[in-house]
């Protein structure tokens, strides 16, 4: 599928606003998460992290922590911690973070839970600008097309420092069928006027399977695993092995 000309300059999305209304806000969110289902991101992204996890010389008993960067709402972090509950058996602890409290706040109303082999809590965190917590994976979902090219490389070389096994993302394509179905999608699935704004945004603001391979290059990682994933989504692994 073609690729839309890159953005000179990534102009901030409505969400990401902090005056936003709450109500707006949390509508986005709900968006959010109704494309994530959709999207298959959970299942997509648990997949990725329990063959990363596999593929370790981690024993099969020793606790985990996951990191889901730039959570927002929390819906993400609920349910891939659900999935790989049902698929690995120690003990893992799932943090959720982001520089929104108010997203933060409203993630510990809904998910934040104690079951099973899982725990998830959620905390506020200035991805960009503070340390990550050191953890065993590290995760994130539609966030790096916020980024510009030096913002990006830094976050991935700031998983890579956290992350003692490896770190997995999920972010958009640059595509023209991607932008197809950001404006569809957000017709269809959500009244929100923020994300009938910021979806085919992101998609203008993201990049391409060879622009993501570039970032690794210049961050100085190796053998990054980097396929094409539904719907014109880029799925990405890297691991330490």
């Amino acid at each position: 599928m073609p690729a839309l000309p890159p953005l000179v300059t990534r102009p901030p999305e409505i969400m990401d606003d902090p005056s936003l209304d709450s109500e707006q806000h949390h509508l986005a969110l709900h968006a959010l998460a109704r494309i994530h289902i959709i999207s298959r991101t959970a299942s997509q992204l648990a997949h990725a992290i329990a063959t990363v996890i596999r593929n370790s010389s981690l024993s099969h008993d020793e606790p985990l922590r996951v990191l889901d960067i730039a959570c927002g709402g929390g819906d993400l972090t609920a349910a891939v911690a659900g999935i790989l509950g049902n698929t690995l058996s120690q003990p893992i602890e799932f943090i959720g973070l982001d520089i929104s409290d108010r997203a933060i706040d409203w993630a510990r109303s809904r998910h934040t839970a104690l079951t099973g082999n899982v725990r998830v809590s959620f905390q506020s965190c200035d991805v960009l600008r503070d340390n990550l917590p050191a953890c065993s994976v590290s995760f994130h979902s539609l966030f790096l097309h916020h980024l510009n090219d030096t913002e990006a490389v830094t976050q991935i070389q700031s998983m890579a420092a956290a992350s003692s096994i490896g770190f997995v993302f999920s972010d958009l394509l640059r595509t023209r069928l991607g932008l197809f179905f950001a404006y569809v999608g957000t017709k269809v699935l959500t009244s929100s006027s923020v994300a009938r704004i910021d979806g085919p945004l992101s998609v203008k603001a993201s990049r391409t399977l060879k622009e993501y391979r570039l970032l690794f290059q210049a961050a100085c990682l190796q053998s990054p695993d980097i396929r094409h994933a539904w719907p014109e989504r880029a799925l990405v692994t890297w691991s330490h092995s």
